[in-house]
C-alpha cells in the first residue's frame, strides 16, 4: 500500500498500531479503567480541537510567507493581505486572513529533529521518542492526559475522539489504554456517514435494555465490539455507563452530521477536511473534551516534491475549513471555552529543493491557535528573512501544549508513575506561550 509519509508509515498502520494490546478489553473495562485511575476531574467546561498537520505543513505557503527573499526560497505563492495591519499570509490562505482578529500565529516556534516519528511525538506529547522506529507512544498524548484528568464535559459521550483516526502517536501509553481515543474511523464526507459502534440504536427499548442477555447478545451480532465475557465480567455500574455511551441519545446526536444544515456543511467545504472539522465542532459543543483530527485526508503535508501542485491541491479546502470553525465558534460564542491549535511535526526547509519541494525542517515552523481566551489579533515571534531559523520570541512546542493544559486547568507539573513506578512530569518545559 502507497505510504502517505516519505518514512514509508501509512495511515493504516497507525491504525493497527493504535488499536495493539486493546483486544479483550470491553469498553464497561475501559470506562471502569478510567474511573478507578481519575485523579481529581477538572470542572470547567473547556475544549480543544487539535488539527495535526500530519507530515508537516510549510511555514512559506501558510502563515510566514517571505515577498522579499529570493524565488529559491520565496516559493511559487504571491501573499494575501489580513484584517490586521501588516500582517501578511500567502495567498492560498485568503479566509484565514478575513479572520486574523481571531487567530494568534506563532511563526518561531523550533526544536532539533527532522524524523517524522521523533517530531511528531514530540508535537503530541512534549517529550521526544527514545526509538525512532517504534509506533508506540513513550509518553501519553495531550488528548490522553484530558480524558484522564477531566473526563468528558457531558455524560454519555467519549472525552476524547479522533477524526478519522488517532493521530500518529495520539494515544495513552502507560496511563491506561482506556484515555486513548475513541476513532469514528471513517471520514465525516463519507456517504452514509455512521459510527459503527453507536448505530446500535433503533428496536431497543428500556425492557430489552434490562435484559442484559439480550442486549449483548444483540451488540455481538451487530457490531462484535463488546467482548461477552468482559462485559459479564464488568461492575454493573460501568455495564450501564457503557450502554448509555452506545445506546443513548448524547452519542448518537453528537455524532450525526446529517443533522447539520445544508448551507453549514457547505460553508465547511464538501472535502473530507472540511466535514471532518465540522464534526468535530459538532463534538465539542457536544460535550466532548478533546478532539484530534488528523488533517491529511486530502494528502499528507510531506511536500517533498511539486510544492505548487500539493498546495493547491490541499491549501484553500483547509483555509476554508479552518475559517468556516473559528467564525462558527464565535458566532455560536464558543469561542472562549474552545481553543483550537493547529500545528504539525515540523516545518519545510527554507529553499525549495530540485524536486520543487522542500524538506523536513525542524529549526521553525508557524503554529495556528484560536479561542480559549488567547489575546487574538497577532503575530508573535518571526522568523529570518528566508524563514530558516527563528528571528525573534522562540517557543517549542512544548510551549503550545503547556498553553493547551493551561486552558484546560490542567497543571504541567502533575506525575503520573509509568510502568517502571518512575514519576513522570505531563511536560518539563511547562511555560506556556505569552499573549
Amino acid at each position: 500500500m502507497k505510504s502517505d509519509f516519505c518514512d514509508g508509515f501509512s495511515r493504516r498502520g497507525f491504525v493497527k498500531a493504535g488499536l495493539t494490546g486493546l483486544a479483550g478489553l470491553s469498553l464497561p473495562h475501559l470506562l471502569r479503567l478510567r474511573a478507578e485511575a481519575a485523579v481529581g476531574a477538572v470542572e470547567k467546561d473547556t475544549a480543544v480541537i487539535f488539527l495535526e498537520l500530519a507530515g508537516g505543513p510549510t511555514q512559506h505557503e501558510t502563515y510566514d510567507p517571505k515577498p522579499d527573499a529570493p524565488a529559491e526560497y520565496r516559493g511559487p505563492f504571491g501573499t494575501v493581505g489580513t484584517n490586521v495591519p501588516d500582517v501578511r499570509f500567502s495567498e492560498l490562505m485568503t479566509e484565514q486572513a478575513k479572520i486574523m482578529d481571531k487567530l494568534v500565529i506563532l511563526r518561531a516556534v523550533h526544536h532539533d529533529s527532522g524524523s517524522h516519528q521523533t517530531s511528531a511525538h514530540l508535537t503530541q506529547t512534549g517529550y521526544y521518542l527514545r526509538d525512532r522506529q517504534s509506533r508506540e507512544n513513550d509518553m501519553p498524548c495531550i488528548g490522553s492526559v484530558a480524558a484522564r484528568v477531566c473526563g468528558a464535559n457531558q455524560p454519555g459521550l467519549p472525552p476524547f475522539v479522533s477524526i478519522p483516526n488517532s493521530m500518529r502517536y495520539g494515544r495513552a501509553a502507560w496511563i491506561g489504554k482506556g484515555f486513548s481515543p475513541f476513532e469514528t474511523v471513517k471520514s465525516a464526507d463519507t456517504k452514509p456517514f455512521v459510527v459503527a459502534n453507536l448505530t446500535l440504536i433503533g428496536g431497543m427499548t428500556q425492557e430489552r435494555l434490562g435484559d442484559r442477555r439480550a442486549l449483548l447478545q444483540g451488540f455481538d451480532q451487530a457490531r462484535r465490539v463488546i467482548d461477552t465475557r468482559g462485559v459479564a465480567d464488568a461492575q454493573d455500574a460501568y455495564t450501564r455507563q457503557a450502554f448509555e455511551m452506545v445506546t443513548g441519545d448524547k452519542a448518537r446526536v453528537a455524532f450525526d452530521i446529517a443533522a447539520e444544515p445544508e448551507a453549514i456543511r457547505n460553508r465547511y467545504g464538501a472535502s473530507s477536511l472540511g466535514q471532518n472539522v465540522l464534526l468535530a465542532r459538532r463534538l465539542v459543543e457536544s460535550g466532548v473534551k478533546f478532539v484530534s483530527v488528523r488533517v491529511n485526508t486530502l494528502g499528507s503535508w510531506d511536500d517533498h516534491k511539486d510544492i505548487k501542485g500539493r498546495m493547491d491541491a490541499k491549501g484553500p479546502a483547509y483555509d476554508q475549513g479552518v475559517a468556516a470553525l473559528i467564525t462558527d465558534l464565535h458566532e455560536r460564542g464558543m469561542a472562549d471555552r474552545v481553543m483550537v491549535v493547529a500545528m504539525g511535526e515540523f516545518g519545510r526547509t527554507p529553499r525549495i529543493n530540485k524536486d520543487a519541494g522542500r524538506d523536513h525542517w525542524g529549526r521553525v515552523m508557524s503554529v495556528m491557535l484560536a479561542g480559549g481566551n488567547l489575546n487574538t489579533g497577532q503575530v508573535i515571534g518571526s522568523s529570518d528573512a528566508v524563514g530558516a531559523s527563528p528571528a525573534s520570541i522562540p517557543y517549542r512546542p512544548e510551549n503550545v501544549l503547556a498553553t493547551v493544559y493551561q486552558h484546560l486547568g490542567i497543571d504541567p507539573a502533575m506525575t503520573f508513575n509509568d510502568n517502571s513506578g518512575r514519576p513522570r512530569y505531563l511536560l518539563e518545559e511547562r511555560g506556556p506561550v505569552v499573549t
